[in-house]
């Protein structure tokens, strides 16, 4: 598989926590808050932004969730952390546990080699 010559999107793995005051709300309240209050920011203030939400609660006390944000670039990926950050989402809904940020196959743009660690079976 040849390596891509574009730059690669950026992709961000958000490790967050729910704070008491999300889990206080009933399940019809959550989905509000979030579609009123955060969509509306992020989808204002963005533009080649998109997720994928996963739930670890089951698996993991430290961090109940893990977002993975993909932005076109680094400007895209700035723009949503600021919106995210002037929203409830930020430290009233969800602790931000940790942000792991890199780009899928660096390595081997970086030395023009095929992305031999992406395998499919």
């Amino acid at each position: 598989m040849p390596t891509e010559t574009a730059a690669p999107p950026v992709t961000a793995f958000m490790l967050v926590k729910t704070t008491p005051e999300w889990l206080a709300m009933t399940p019809q309240e959550r989905v509000n808050a979030f579609t009123t209050e955060v969509v509306p920011a992020i989808k204002a203030k963005t533009t080649g932004v998109r997720s994928r939400f996963y739930d670890t609660e089951f698996y993991s006390t430290r961090v109940t969730d893990v977002w993975v944000w993909e932005a076109d670039d680094h400007a895209a990926y700035q723009l949503l952390i600021d919106a995210l950050r002037e929203t409830p989402f930020w430290d009233r809904y969800f602790e931000i546990v940790d942000l792991l940020v890199g780009a899928e196959n660096g390595y081997a743009r970086t030395y023009g080699v095929e992305a031999v660690t992406t395998i499919t079976t």
